[in-house]
């Protein structure tokens, strides 16, 4: 299933000074006024043609090689029954990483219509003054995700696929870590599941979602891996890839955008325990706003949420 040089119009006038000569009409001004506005036109829809992609990737942190290119013009459809009785729900994650987005969004909406993958993708942007919670906004994108949706797709937003074999199809058998530590650029330990992880909605419900405790970048993935072994779900990871840690684009510079990776109070202890109650149902949030928005012709949803933390549990989620 799956992987200019510009030219200016030149305005010639012929005969311009026995057009402009004798009488000086309403007509005439009138005819040339006309003539210029054409013109002008002209010129800047063949100006704006190539330059102004240009200038906005140039205005972005993103540089235009960073970016990959899409073999495919970005297809209307996101829905399409003959694709199969599945859908996905892309999950993002989300705050304020919005260069990211821009690329993110008609990227993976062009990438999964190739597939043939019927999709919803899900912007969870978290919007209160609480630190991040990766966890936490999975959490409230499977609560949002809707009835016709069937499986999730956890996903960074800094982590592109570039090879068209990867498999983004219904997970049936088990959890699919699409970003395995063989292939992702980063974290190549062996009980990572970060990045991308592909679940249906059964599953995710039998690990009770992922633990709200992890408040900053990190750890959370790794809480997760253990529910899913207490769920007695088997794991699954691509095979046949033969790209390596080239097989993903990763656009996030940290030299730009640096992490919370902070660990206040006794979070560091925290960290590293299993929370054997939390997740789906102790989520507490609130939806302020939903937008459809498209992004260079790509539908998402975004939703705005606040998220609630209960400081006698977990200070840590205030901002150190």
């Amino acid at each position: 299933m799956m992987y200019s040089s510009r030219r200016k119009p030149v305005l010639y006038l012929k005969e311009e000074r026995r057009f402009l000569s004798g009488k000086c009409t309403v007509y005439k001004l009138f005819g040339l006024c006309m003539v210029l506005v054409l013109a002008s036109l002209l010129w800047l829809q063949l100006s704006c043609t190539g330059d102004l992609s240009t200038a906005m990737m140039e205005d972005s942190h993103i540089s235009q090689q960073q970016q990959p290119c899409l073999a495919e013009h970005l297809a209307s459809s996101t829905d399409d029954p003959s694709w199969g009785p599945h859908k996905m729900a892309l999950i993002i994650p989300f705050r304020e990483r919005f260069e990211e987005l821009l690329v993110f969004v008609p990227f993976m909406h062009a990438f999964l219509n190739k597939k043939r993958i019927r999709h919803r993708i899900l912007v969870i942007n978290q919007m209160d003054h609480y630190r991040f919670n990766r966890a936490s906004l999975i959490n409230v994108g499977y609560m949002e995700s809707g009835n016709d949706t069937d499986y999730l797709a956890m996903h960074d937003v800094d982590l592109l696929p570039l090879n068209q074999a990867l498999d983004y199809g219904f997970p049936e058998e088990g959890p699919f870590h699409v970003a395995s530590p063989e292939l992702h650029p980063l974290y190549h330990y062996k009980t990572y599941v970060g990045g991308i992880l592909l679940l249906t909605k059964k599953h995710y419900g039998m690990c009770n979602g992922m633990s709200n405790r992890f408040w900053g970048w990190g750890r959370e993935d790794d809480e997760f891996y253990r529910r899913l072994r207490k769920a007695e779900l088997q794991l699954f990871r691509p095979s046949g890839i033969t790209t390596g840690y080239k097989t993903f684009r990763h656009i996030h510079d940290p030299a730009w955008r640096k992490r919370d990776q902070k660990r206040v109070a006794s979070q560091k202890q925290e960290q590293f325990k299993v929370d054997p109650e939390g997740g789906l149902t102790n989520l507490r949030y609130q939806v302020e706003s939903r937008q459809e928005l498209t992004v260079s012709g790509a539908p998402c949803t975004i939703v705005n949420t606040k998220l609630d933390c209960d400081q006698n549990q977990t200070p840590w989620c205030l901002m150190a």
